[in-house]
């Protein structure tokens, strides 16, 4: 619950009650990201038959793979300022939009150069998908339950990237050239069902703070909160982030300043305060490291890895490649429960630490089947696929959902929409740079070569997360501001604010 004295801080208890409307509201803008999940699942079995049906070239395959991530770049930078505009709930609707048309041209797919067109459509609609699927999740949530709810986007990718696998296998017996257009046309049919569905949701109560709607605004946090209690308080804390009067009972207010996200850009990057360049700092970070430890070579490239390894044939190849995308969706669901009881700093410093084991595992049996050409040695491949698996699985357990839910909620409100929008930006510039880039550098540096840099890079994320990133579990967004303003004291994970007076709230 947000307000002071209210004990949040003192522990993160999980409340016994659980609000089943805001659980119903994140789940269904969640679902976006199952499209965007089986869209980028979809593509590693259809770019098997893409390359033998249209005929093309590693380095084209590389950047058909990277390019849904440039242009995601994009279509998140726009995304922030749009939701700060229009709202949450319609964000997530131009979202479906752009994923539908992205959806029917892949689908058509006639050449390259239209697949590529779809490709880009398709990264715009991933951009908003990304960027608002958490922010509204969050901002809809109470702190008891802010971290299930906002990691559901991620469970959503998961869900996604298993259905495109498995739509892979099915579609693949198919004929060579309607099979992957099925694969990649079909993502349009729950992108309109969800654009629908989506106009039945409540907008953000925080946005409508924001822009003076009270009225409404109250009406929802009654309809989201455990209690009228914990809903009075939240509206409270909103009312003062936002600068208006807590005591102000007025269904609408005029704003003095800027309510559409005006003026973010200069806080966040030119003048921002010890506090949030501080936040800026770690969620860039944690959006950085999230995919330069190579997890989207796994999800991506997980057939090229597996045919390294030594398994042959597209069926088997295809097969192994699915038990990548059911180990990440066991772990993802398994993470939406542990991360407000174990809370975020202690699951993602675990993750981390695993990932570095499950890598180097990993790199070191592809180095050993790779200079042992010709001979099928059955422990080394055993274990790369174990290996592959187990990095899957701690990828999934607490690096992946807590990037989303971390950077989520530390941003003030007037910056939050923005200010995550940059994280997502990084987040698809490095999964584009190791979709792009992959193929040549394995070819370069050798497969197992490729997974020991990645190792390296994941020892430096963890000390990076150990030292700049404090416990947020159990604390109001209102909240946050103030624990980063206190200085650096991430190394204390226990550490809680203490309960002070509603007045000091921001």
């Amino acid at each position: 619950m947000e307000g002071g004295g209210r004990g949040d801080g003192a522990g993160g208890e999980i409340q016994a009650k659980f609000n089943k409307y805001a659980a119903a509201c994140a789940i269904v803008a969640s679902m976006i990201s199952i499209i965007f999940g089986y869209d980028t699942g979809v593509m590693s079995g259809a770019m098997i038959f893409i390359k033998d049906d249209l005929k093309i070239h590693d380095t084209q395959v590389e950047v058909l793979a990277g390019i849904l991530n440039i242009c995601a770049l994009v279509g998140s930078l726009l995304a922030g300022r749009t939701s700060d505009y229009i709202g949450r709930r319609y964000t997530i609707i131009v979202a479906c939009i752009i994923f539908m048309l992205g959806s029917v041209l892949m689908g058509y797919g006639q050449n390259y150069g239209i697949l590529m067109t779809g490709r880009c459509i398709a990264g715009i609609g991933v951009g908003f998908a990304l960027m608002i699927a958490p922010v509204y999740s969050a901002e809809v949530s109470s702190p008891s339950s802010r971290g299930f709810l906002t990691s559901l986007p991620e469970l959503g990718i998961s869900i996604g990237i298993l259905l495109g696998y498995i739509s892979n296998v099915i579609f693949g017996k198919l004929t060579l050239k309607l099979g992957w257009r099925l694969m990649l046309g079909v993502a349009a049919i729950p992108s309109v069902i969800l654009g629908f569905g989506i106009v039945q949701m409540p907008e953000s109560p925080r946005w409508l703070v924001m822009q003076g709607r009270l009225g409404e605004a109250k009406k929802i946090l009654l309809l989201v909160s455990n209690s009228k209690e914990e809903a009075e308080a939240r509206f409270r804390d909103i009312k003062v982030a936002v600068g208006i009067d807590e005591n102000c009972n007025e269904d609408f207010v005029n704003l003095p300043k800027k309510t559409h996200g005006e003026g973010a850009w200069k806080e966040l990057l030119l003048r921002p305060t010890p506090a949030v360049r501080w936040i800026l700092i770690a969620a860039i970070g944690i959006h950085f490291f999230e995919h330069a430890v190579g997890i989207e070579a796994v999800v991506l490239y997980s057939p090229r890895i597996f045919k390294k390894a030594g398994v042959t044939g597209k069926e088997k190849l295809l097969l192994a490649t699915v038990g990548v995308g059911l180990t990440k969706f066991i772990f993802v669901f398994i993470a939406t429960f542990l991360i407000d009881r174990v809370g975020r700093r202690r699951l993602l410093l675990t993750s981390t630490a695993g990932i570095v084991a499950s890598l180097t595992v990993l790199a070191s049996c592809l180095t050993i089947v790779e200079y042992h050409t010709g001979r099928k040695l059955l422990w080394a491949l055993s274990l790369s696929i174990i290996a592959t698996y187990v990095f899957v699985a701690f990828f999934n357990i607490g690096l992946a959902p807590v990037t989303w839910v971390y950077s989520s909620e530390i941003f003030p409100l007037k910056l939050r929409a923005q200010g995550y929008s940059i994280g997502v930006a990084v987040n698809r510039l490095m999964n584009a740079t190791i979709s792009m880039s992959f193929i040549s550098l394995y070819k370069a540096i050798t497969i197992g070569g490729a997974f020991f840099m990645f190792a390296g890079v994941s020892v430096i994320a963890w000390f990076f997360f150990y030292f700049l990133f404090p416990e947020t579990k159990g604390r109001s967004l209102e909240e946050l501001e103030l624990l980063f303003s206190n200085g650096i004291m991430a190394r204390n994970e226990t550490m809680e604010l203490q309960p002070r007076a509603r007045s000091n709230n921001v």
